[in-house]
């Protein structure tokens, strides 16, 4: 199964690695998110990990197969040849990763989609002149605990400006709670990509269905 990517996929983004739920088993808890309503999950092992390739290539494959037989995009953060690795459906890359170029032609041909983390104006300017990107992901929204070398947070209007401007749909990162979601779906973003506001959800089925609720067009 191959995911084509549509701007729905974004509404309810679950991004994790084995950093983000310590003690705990990553396929446990995409088993919950999937059976909550994820509509993507990107693999984001790194930072504080402390898997090795083989491992984090054995972990990877089996979250692969838990989104596919849900049905929910199985995307990998950064590492292009992990993704290919993987047959990830899609890629994301941030600015200080593999140059966005470089990355869609090793990918060609693979029908993977691509997402680029974009933070200002003058990145989501540069993202409008490269064919092959198919979302931006801008923030952080709000101050964030998940991400130590994260940029200050934009708010509700810096990320409405970077909407406007965008050809591709944004989906918002950063410090995003549960209230904040209608705020963030007034700006014209695509929905929202979390890792605490699940991770540490005491009723992930409740904040997931909120997350797609917020942004159904």
């Amino acid at each position: 199964m191959s995911v084509t990517f549509e701007p729905g996929l974004l509404r309810a983004y679950f991004v994790a690695g084995s950093q983000d739920v310590p003690g705990q088993d990553l396929r446990k808890v995409l088993a919950t998110m999937l059976d909550a309503g994820i509509t993507a999950f990107q693999f984001r092992d790194k930072g504080a990990s402390t898997l090795n390739e083989e491992q984090r290539l054995a972990l990877g494959s089996d979250l692969r197969v838990q989104c596919h037989e849900a049905n929910v995009p199985f995307i990998v953060d950064d590492d292009v040849n992990l993704a290919i690795l993987l047959n990830a459906d899609g890629i994301h890359v941030g600015q200080s990763d593999q140059k966005i170029q470089q990355v869609i032609e090793k990918i060609d041909d693979r029908r993977m989609f691509v997402g680029l983390s974009c933070n200002t104006a003058a990145q989501v300017a540069a993202a409008n002149q490269i064919d092959g990107i198919d979302y931006i992901g801008s923030g952080p929204i709000y101050p964030t605990v998940s991400k130590d070398d994260a940029d200050p947070a934009m708010g509700v209007d810096g990320l409405a400006a970077l909407v406007k401007q965008a050809n591709v749909p944004i989906v918002a990162i950063g410090g995003v709670t549960v209230d904040s979601l209608p705020a963030i779906a007034a700006t014209g973003a695509a929905g929202v990509a979390v890792i605490t506001l699940l991770t540490r959800s005491d009723d992930p089925l409740a904040d997931t269905q909120a997350m797609r609720r917020a942004f159904q067009k």
